[in-house]
């Protein structure tokens, strides 16, 4: 694994859980821990559960005992070491969005499909799509419960820089993190819509704000959060995305992406309405989904608060007795998981490189849209 941050702790964890609850066809070993500084790397691979840390991750590939790589750097690292390792024959694990810009996100997407013929896989770190109640959600509307869908409205809303003087910090600089509500959990909902839509993006129209364009350094850092410093600097990305979309299947979506919305700590919601009925989800309610059945009698219908941790939905098996729920981490232990067994049965695993790269081409033409208020193709 390639750094250990906030994203590195979520994936250690998934990697250590997964081999324990789940019945997998092959056992993660965690074996190299790779960061930039000896000593922090040091101290996390000890911590974290890692077996040993370097700090050239360009060597590791070189290593025959080494079969899997997991990108949890920041995005503008991630084109350069997911095209080394797929080249190494390494199968590799990114994290979202899986590049700062479109045409690095072809180059991912142009190694994955060569490695591929090799029988090496790629997979991108779109973690929610693993949540049990979004997999539902998923198969209610391939069954056709919701008929033919109208509306998608989807939020991602958080505050941990509502305080101007947050600290900034990686996320907060365009040349590292590519763009900043945007990217960074506007991804998540563009992914999670057409996940359970199964279906694409094909045109947008959007704006794009920042609304504290300067900020104390960061003295240090922990997670999301850190010190500041008496230094300032600029903010380079936005703050909030809005923006209207247009599904390839007929269908109208209102996107909003903020780390602005004061009192949401991670309020990542997705309503669809279809003509024979409607989906709810508020992940900080996770294990609960909302369904309403148009075809129902009008006399009792109304909003059904699904609890989902039966053993047959998806995943839920694997983990407590019915009515004991999941939690955020969950979702990296069924990454961790669907990516190995689509490794052991030699298919590709979802999300692949060419699906960051779709992703990466709405966020790309919401950026387009912003600039030039119009309407943009995907």
């Amino acid at each position: 694994m390639i750094g250990h941050a906030f994203m590195g702790a979520a994936h250690s964890q998934a990697w250590r859980v997964a081999p324990r609850f789940f019945d997998l066809p092959a056992r993660p070993v965690m074996s190299v821990l790779a960061g930039r500084d000896a000593d922090r790397t040091r101290a996390a691979a000890e911590r974290l559960g890692w077996a040993e840390a370097v700090t050239d991750w360009k060597a590791v590939l070189d290593r025959d005992d080494i079969h899997v790589v997991d990108i949890c750097t920041p995005g503008d690292t991630h084109a350069e070491i997911a095209v080394a390792a797929l080249e190494a024959g390494k199968h590799v694990l990114c994290e979202k969005p899986m590049a700062n810009t479109v045409d690095e996100a072809v180059a991912m997407a142009e190694a994955a499909e060569r490695a591929a013929r090799r029988g090496v896989r790629a997979m991108v770190g779109f973690t929610y799509r693993r949540v049990p109640a979004l997999g539902l959600a998923r198969d209610l509307v391939a069954q056709g419960r919701l008929g033919r869908v109208h509306h998608v409205r989807a939020q991602y809303l958080q505050d941990w820089i509502v305080d101007p003087q947050a600290p900034l910090s990686w996320r907060l600089d365009k040349e590292k993190a590519g763009s900043g509500a945007l990217g960074d959990i506007g991804a998540h909902i563009v992914d999670a819509t057409q996940f359970i839509l199964g279906d694409t993006i094909s045109e947008v129209t959007g704006t794009l704000q920042t609304f504290v364009p300067e900020r104390p350094v960061a003295a240090s850092h922990s997670g999301l959060s850190g010190t500041a410093s008496d230094e300032t600097g600029p903010v380079t990305v936005d703050d909030a995305a809005l923006f209207l979309a247009r599904f390839a299947g007929g269908a109208l979506g209102s996107f909003e992406a903020t780390r602005f919305a004061n009192g949401r700590k991670n309020a990542l919601r997705i309503e669809i309405n279809g003509s024979a009925g409607s989906l709810a989800f508020d992940f900080e309610d996770m294990n609960v989904l909302q369904f309403f059945d148009g075809t129902e009698d009008s006399s009792v219908a109304g909003f059904r608060r699904i609890i989902v941790t039966e053993p047959e939905h998806p995943y839920v098996g694997a983990w407590w007795p019915a009515g004991h729920g999941l939690g955020y981490e969950h979702g990296f232990t069924h990454q961790a998981v669907d990516f190995v067994r689509a490794i052991a049965a030699g298919t590709d695993p979802a999300p692949t490189f060419a699906d960051g790269l779709q992703v990466q081409r709405v966020l790309a033409a919401v950026e387009d849209s912003s600039a030039s208020r119009t309407w943009q193709q995907v």
